[in-house]
Protein backbone atom coordinates (compact mmCIF):
# COMPACT_ATOMS: atom_id res chain seq x y z
CA UNK A 1 0.00 0.00 0.00
CA UNK A 2 1.67 3.68 -0.83
CA UNK A 3 2.26 5.99 2.11
CA UNK A 4 0.51 9.30 0.98
CA UNK A 5 1.72 12.30 2.37
CA UNK A 6 1.53 16.18 1.65
CA UNK A 7 -1.10 19.05 0.36
CA UNK A 8 -1.23 19.89 -3.79
CA UNK A 9 -2.68 23.40 -3.25
CA UNK A 10 -4.77 24.54 -6.54
CA UNK A 11 -6.54 27.63 -7.82
CA UNK A 12 -6.13 30.95 -7.03
CA UNK A 13 -2.14 32.65 -6.90
CA UNK A 14 -2.92 36.68 -6.08
CA UNK A 15 -0.83 39.01 -4.88
CA UNK A 16 -2.83 41.48 -2.09
CA UNK A 17 -2.37 44.98 -2.04
CA UNK A 18 -3.50 45.66 2.18
CA UNK A 19 -5.33 49.08 2.53
CA UNK A 20 -6.13 49.88 5.99
CA UNK A 21 -8.59 52.87 5.91
CA UNK A 22 -10.34 55.20 8.29
CA UNK A 23 -13.98 54.82 6.90
CA UNK A 24 -15.47 53.07 4.23
CA UNK A 25 -16.66 55.96 1.93
CA UNK A 26 -20.14 56.33 -0.25
CA UNK A 27 -19.72 57.05 -3.71
CA UNK A 28 -17.73 59.85 -4.93
CA UNK A 29 -16.39 60.44 -1.42
CA UNK A 30 -13.19 60.60 0.37
CA UNK A 31 -11.44 57.91 2.99
CA UNK A 32 -7.96 58.54 3.84
CA UNK A 33 -5.02 55.20 3.34
CA UNK A 34 -3.68 54.94 6.83
CA UNK A 35 -1.05 52.26 6.33
CA UNK A 36 -0.72 49.93 3.11
CA UNK A 37 1.08 46.31 3.20
CA UNK A 38 1.40 43.70 0.60
CA UNK A 39 0.81 40.13 1.34
CA UNK A 40 -0.49 36.88 0.08
CA UNK A 41 -4.44 36.35 -1.47
CA UNK A 42 -5.82 33.34 -2.40
CA UNK A 43 -6.43 29.70 -1.38
CA UNK A 44 -3.85 28.22 -2.17
CA UNK A 45 -1.11 30.86 -1.36
CA UNK A 46 -2.75 31.69 1.99
CA UNK A 47 -3.27 27.83 2.52
CA UNK A 48 0.17 26.76 1.50
CA UNK A 49 1.93 29.85 3.38
CA UNK A 50 -0.38 28.53 6.89
CA UNK A 51 0.32 25.03 6.30
CA UNK A 52 4.05 25.40 6.03
CA UNK A 53 4.33 27.96 9.19
CA UNK A 54 2.33 24.86 11.29
CA UNK A 55 4.70 21.71 9.32
CA UNK A 56 8.12 22.68 8.48
CA UNK A 57 9.01 19.21 6.91
CA UNK A 58 5.45 18.96 5.84
CA UNK A 59 5.21 18.15 1.47
CA UNK A 60 3.15 20.71 -0.10
CA UNK A 61 2.94 21.39 -3.94
CA UNK A 62 1.73 24.54 -5.85
CA UNK A 63 -0.85 24.35 -8.81
CA UNK A 64 -1.82 27.83 -11.07
CA UNK A 65 -0.82 30.33 -13.40
CA UNK A 66 1.18 33.34 -12.64
CA UNK A 67 1.96 36.31 -14.99
CA UNK A 68 5.75 37.01 -16.08
CA UNK A 69 5.57 40.09 -14.23
CA UNK A 70 7.40 41.83 -10.74
CA UNK A 71 4.33 40.30 -8.50
CA UNK A 72 4.75 36.68 -10.24
CA UNK A 73 8.12 36.66 -9.41
CA UNK A 74 7.32 37.56 -5.94
CA UNK A 75 5.51 34.34 -5.44
CA UNK A 76 7.90 32.10 -7.20
CA UNK A 77 10.31 33.51 -5.32
CA UNK A 78 8.51 32.92 -2.16
CA UNK A 79 7.45 29.49 -2.58
CA UNK A 80 11.25 28.79 -3.43
CA UNK A 81 11.89 30.02 0.21
CA UNK A 82 9.48 28.11 2.11
CA UNK A 83 10.65 24.98 0.07
CA UNK A 84 7.08 24.30 -1.68
CA UNK A 85 7.81 22.26 -5.02
CA UNK A 86 5.96 24.78 -7.29
CA UNK A 87 6.99 22.43 -10.83
CA UNK A 88 2.80 23.17 -11.92
CA UNK A 89 2.97 26.55 -11.26
CA UNK A 90 2.96 28.21 -14.47
CA UNK A 91 4.07 31.39 -15.81
CA UNK A 92 2.51 33.40 -18.94
CA UNK A 93 2.54 36.52 -20.48
CA UNK A 94 -0.66 36.42 -21.93
CA UNK A 95 -2.32 38.17 -18.17
CA UNK A 96 -0.92 39.80 -15.44
CA UNK A 97 -0.67 38.17 -12.02
CA UNK A 98 -3.80 38.23 -10.94
CA UNK A 99 -3.90 40.92 -7.60
CA UNK A 100 -6.51 42.19 -5.12
CA UNK A 101 -7.09 45.81 -3.37
CA UNK A 102 -8.27 44.72 0.16
CA UNK A 103 -9.88 47.89 1.76
CA UNK A 104 -9.56 47.36 5.76
CA UNK A 105 -11.70 49.73 7.94
CA UNK A 106 -9.63 50.23 10.95
CA UNK A 107 -11.85 50.03 13.48
CA UNK A 108 -13.76 47.04 12.25
CA UNK A 109 -11.63 45.02 10.83
CA UNK A 110 -14.17 44.65 7.72
CA UNK A 111 -12.46 44.36 4.17
CA UNK A 112 -14.17 45.78 0.47
CA UNK A 113 -12.32 43.58 -2.25
CA UNK A 114 -11.20 45.42 -6.04
CA UNK A 115 -9.90 42.06 -7.54
CA UNK A 116 -8.30 41.63 -10.75
CA UNK A 117 -8.80 37.96 -12.36
CA UNK A 118 -5.27 38.02 -14.31
CA UNK A 119 -3.92 34.88 -14.74
CA UNK A 120 -5.86 33.20 -12.76
CA UNK A 121 -8.61 33.09 -15.37
CA UNK A 122 -6.52 30.80 -17.41
CA UNK A 123 -6.12 27.98 -15.07
CA UNK A 124 -7.42 24.90 -16.89
CA UNK A 125 -7.08 21.09 -16.60
CA UNK A 126 -4.42 21.29 -18.32
CA UNK A 127 -2.46 22.62 -15.72
CA UNK A 128 -2.73 19.70 -13.10
CA UNK A 129 -0.96 16.68 -13.23
CA UNK A 130 -1.55 13.13 -14.60
CA UNK A 131 0.07 12.04 -11.40
CA UNK A 132 0.45 13.29 -8.08
CA UNK A 133 3.09 10.87 -6.54
CA UNK A 134 2.35 10.30 -3.32
CA UNK A 135 0.90 13.16 -2.17
CA UNK A 136 -2.03 12.67 0.04
CA UNK A 137 -5.07 15.43 -0.33
CA UNK A 138 -5.32 18.07 -3.07
CA UNK A 139 -6.92 21.41 -1.59
CA UNK A 140 -8.99 23.46 -4.83
CA UNK A 141 -9.89 27.33 -4.40
CA UNK A 142 -11.98 29.14 -4.89
CA UNK A 143 -14.68 27.74 -7.32
CA UNK A 144 -16.44 30.61 -8.48
CA UNK A 145 -13.23 32.95 -9.06
CA UNK A 146 -11.46 30.48 -11.49
CA UNK A 147 -13.58 31.00 -14.94
CA UNK A 148 -12.11 28.29 -16.87
CA UNK A 149 -12.86 25.73 -14.11
CA UNK A 150 -16.16 26.87 -13.34
CA UNK A 151 -17.14 26.90 -16.83
CA UNK A 152 -18.53 23.68 -18.49
CA UNK A 153 -16.72 20.81 -19.35
CA UNK A 154 -16.89 19.91 -23.23
CA UNK A 155 -16.66 16.77 -22.87
CA UNK A 156 -19.49 16.31 -19.96
CA UNK A 157 -21.33 19.40 -20.33
CA UNK A 158 -23.89 18.60 -17.65
CA UNK A 159 -20.85 18.80 -14.89
CA UNK A 160 -17.68 21.55 -14.93
CA UNK A 161 -14.07 21.43 -15.51
CA UNK A 162 -13.57 21.81 -12.08
CA UNK A 163 -15.62 18.27 -11.37
CA UNK A 164 -13.52 16.76 -14.05
CA UNK A 165 -9.57 17.94 -12.62
CA UNK A 166 -11.06 16.94 -8.97
CA UNK A 167 -11.99 13.43 -10.46
CA UNK A 168 -8.74 13.13 -12.18
CA UNK A 169 -7.09 13.72 -8.51
CA UNK A 170 -9.39 10.90 -7.46
CA UNK A 171 -8.31 8.67 -9.39
CA UNK A 172 -4.84 8.81 -8.64
CA UNK A 173 -5.82 8.07 -5.02
CA UNK A 174 -6.28 11.57 -3.70
CA UNK A 175 -8.21 12.63 -1.36
CA UNK A 176 -10.10 15.92 -2.59
CA UNK A 177 -10.76 19.56 -0.44
CA UNK A 178 -12.82 22.33 -1.89
CA UNK A 179 -13.04 25.85 -1.16
CA UNK A 180 -15.38 28.52 -2.52
CA UNK A 181 -15.18 32.75 -2.58
CA UNK A 182 -17.91 34.62 -1.14
CA UNK A 183 -19.96 35.38 -4.19
CA UNK A 184 -23.64 36.70 -4.55
CA UNK A 185 -23.85 35.07 -7.91
CA UNK A 186 -27.03 33.34 -8.20
CA UNK A 187 -25.45 30.13 -10.38
CA UNK A 188 -23.42 29.51 -7.11
CA UNK A 189 -25.60 25.88 -6.74
CA UNK A 190 -25.06 25.28 -10.28
CA UNK A 191 -21.38 26.12 -10.65
CA UNK A 192 -20.20 24.26 -7.58
CA UNK A 193 -22.94 21.57 -7.38
CA UNK A 194 -21.05 19.53 -10.26
CA UNK A 195 -18.09 19.36 -8.24
CA UNK A 196 -19.68 18.27 -4.98
CA UNK A 197 -19.60 14.22 -6.10
CA UNK A 198 -15.66 14.82 -6.45
CA UNK A 199 -15.46 16.26 -2.71
CA UNK A 200 -14.10 14.46 0.23
CA UNK A 201 -14.43 17.78 2.39
CA UNK A 202 -15.86 20.78 1.60
CA UNK A 203 -14.63 23.76 3.86
CA UNK A 204 -16.48 27.13 3.16
CA UNK A 205 -17.99 30.17 5.42
CA UNK A 206 -21.28 30.39 6.41
CA UNK A 207 -22.54 32.73 3.75
CA UNK A 208 -20.96 30.12 1.05
CA UNK A 209 -22.18 26.98 2.22
CA UNK A 210 -25.88 28.45 2.92
CA UNK A 211 -25.67 29.68 -1.09
CA UNK A 212 -24.82 26.44 -2.39
CA UNK A 213 -27.00 24.66 0.15
CA UNK A 214 -30.24 27.13 -0.51
CA UNK A 215 -30.46 27.77 3.02
CA UNK A 216 -30.38 30.89 5.36
CA UNK A 217 -27.17 30.53 7.53
CA UNK A 218 -27.88 34.64 9.01
CA UNK A 219 -31.01 36.16 10.15
CA UNK A 220 -32.06 39.32 8.81
CA UNK A 221 -30.16 41.08 11.94
CA UNK A 222 -26.71 39.68 10.54
CA UNK A 223 -27.07 36.87 13.85
CA UNK A 224 -25.92 33.14 12.87
CA UNK A 225 -28.56 30.80 12.63
CA UNK A 226 -26.37 28.04 14.72
CA UNK A 227 -29.72 25.62 14.35
CA UNK A 228 -29.88 26.08 10.34
CA UNK A 229 -25.54 24.91 10.01
CA UNK A 230 -26.90 21.06 10.55
CA UNK A 231 -29.38 21.34 8.31
CA UNK A 232 -27.38 23.25 5.18
CA UNK A 233 -24.25 20.18 5.96
CA UNK A 234 -26.61 17.92 5.34
CA UNK A 235 -27.78 18.88 2.50
CA UNK A 236 -24.25 19.37 1.57
CA UNK A 237 -23.68 15.83 1.81
CA UNK A 238 -26.76 14.71 0.42
CA UNK A 239 -25.49 16.82 -2.59
CA UNK A 240 -22.52 14.57 -3.09
CA UNK A 241 -20.17 15.39 -0.51
CA UNK A 242 -18.19 12.00 0.04
CA UNK A 243 -16.96 12.40 3.75
CA UNK A 244 -16.97 15.89 5.67
CA UNK A 245 -18.43 19.51 5.40
CA UNK A 246 -16.90 21.91 7.37
CA UNK A 247 -18.36 25.46 7.68
CA UNK A 248 -16.72 28.53 9.48
CA UNK A 249 -17.78 31.63 10.41
CA UNK A 250 -16.62 34.29 12.62
CA UNK A 251 -18.61 32.76 15.65
CA UNK A 252 -16.80 29.45 15.69
CA UNK A 253 -16.44 26.61 13.15
CA UNK A 254 -19.10 23.24 12.47
CA UNK A 255 -17.94 20.05 11.26
CA UNK A 256 -20.31 17.36 9.96
CA UNK A 257 -18.96 13.92 8.34
CA UNK A 258 -20.96 10.66 6.51
CA UNK A 259 -19.53 8.97 9.85
CA UNK A 260 -22.04 10.29 12.09
CA UNK A 261 -19.60 12.99 13.72
CA UNK A 262 -20.86 16.35 14.20
CA UNK A 263 -19.90 19.52 16.33
CA UNK A 264 -19.43 23.00 16.65
CA UNK A 265 -16.51 24.72 18.30
CA UNK A 266 -16.65 28.29 19.34
CA UNK A 267 -14.06 30.81 17.92
CA UNK A 268 -11.27 32.00 20.57
CA UNK A 269 -12.80 34.90 23.02
CA UNK A 270 -10.02 37.67 21.76
CA UNK A 271 -9.50 41.16 23.21
CA UNK A 272 -10.34 43.96 20.60
CA UNK A 273 -7.12 45.23 21.10
CA UNK A 274 -5.46 41.18 19.23
CA UNK A 275 -7.72 41.91 16.02
CA UNK A 276 -5.82 44.33 13.27
CA UNK A 277 -8.17 42.71 10.57
CA UNK A 278 -9.75 39.77 9.28
CA UNK A 279 -8.16 39.06 5.86
CA UNK A 280 -7.30 35.49 5.39
CA UNK A 281 -8.81 34.31 8.56
CA UNK A 282 -11.44 31.73 6.70
CA UNK A 283 -7.83 29.99 4.67
CA UNK A 284 -5.75 29.95 8.29
CA UNK A 285 -8.85 28.21 9.49
CA UNK A 286 -8.91 25.92 6.71
CA UNK A 287 -5.48 25.13 6.70
CA UNK A 288 -6.04 23.89 10.67
CA UNK A 289 -8.34 22.09 9.24
CA UNK A 290 -6.34 20.28 6.55
CA UNK A 291 -3.77 19.44 9.29
CA UNK A 292 -5.57 17.64 10.95
CA UNK A 293 -7.05 16.13 8.41
CA UNK A 294 -3.87 14.79 7.00
CA UNK A 295 -2.39 14.20 10.06
CA UNK A 296 -6.04 11.86 11.05
CA UNK A 297 -7.08 13.88 13.54
CA UNK A 298 -10.85 13.79 15.33
CA UNK A 299 -12.88 16.47 14.88
CA UNK A 300 -12.60 18.78 17.78
CA UNK A 301 -8.73 18.41 18.03
CA UNK A 302 -8.85 19.58 13.90
CA UNK A 303 -11.64 22.31 15.13
CA UNK A 304 -9.23 23.59 17.60
CA UNK A 305 -6.61 24.26 15.23
CA UNK A 306 -8.69 25.84 13.01
CA UNK A 307 -10.28 28.54 15.23
CA UNK A 308 -6.96 29.01 16.97
CA UNK A 309 -5.33 28.95 13.58
CA UNK A 310 -7.90 31.56 12.81
CA UNK A 311 -7.86 33.78 15.57
CA UNK A 312 -3.77 34.21 15.27
CA UNK A 313 -4.22 35.54 11.57
CA UNK A 314 -6.24 38.05 13.21
CA UNK A 315 -3.38 39.34 14.71
CA UNK A 316 -1.88 40.94 11.36
CA UNK A 317 -3.64 43.01 9.31
CA UNK A 318 -2.60 40.66 5.86
CA UNK A 319 -3.30 37.19 5.30
CA UNK A 320 -0.32 35.64 7.05
CA UNK A 321 1.36 38.10 8.71
CA UNK A 322 0.40 36.89 11.51
CA UNK A 323 0.54 33.04 10.79
CA UNK A 324 2.69 31.20 13.86
CA UNK A 325 4.25 27.61 14.19
CA UNK A 326 1.72 24.67 15.87
CA UNK A 327 2.49 24.82 19.59
CA UNK A 328 2.24 28.85 19.73
CA UNK A 329 -0.84 28.63 17.84
CA UNK A 330 -2.44 26.10 20.06
CA UNK A 331 -1.30 28.44 23.07
CA UNK A 332 -3.73 30.60 22.14
CA UNK A 333 -6.73 28.35 23.34
CA UNK A 334 -5.41 28.45 26.89
CA UNK A 335 -4.54 32.01 26.86
CA UNK A 336 -7.92 33.22 25.77
CA UNK A 337 -10.41 30.29 26.40
CA UNK A 338 -13.83 30.03 23.97
CA UNK A 339 -15.99 32.10 23.26
CA UNK A 340 -19.51 31.79 25.06
CA UNK A 341 -21.93 31.96 22.27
Amino acid sequence: MVHRTGIAAAGNWIIDHVKIIDRLPAEEHLALIEEETVGTGGAPYNVSVALRTLAPDLPLCAIGVVGEDADGRHILEHLDTLHIDRRYLRTTRDAPTSYTDVMTVRSTGRRTFFHNLGANALLAPADFPSDYGNLRLLHLGYLMLLPSLDSADLLQPHRTRAAAVLEQAAACGLETSVDVVTSLNPRMPEIVGPALPFTDHLIVNELEAGAIAGIPSRDTDGRLLTNHLREIAEALLRAGVRRTVVIHAPEGGFWKDTGGTEQFMPSLNLPPEFIRGTAGAGDAFCAGILFGLHEGWEATRALELGVANAAMCLSDPTTTGGLRPLDQVLALIGRFGFRNL
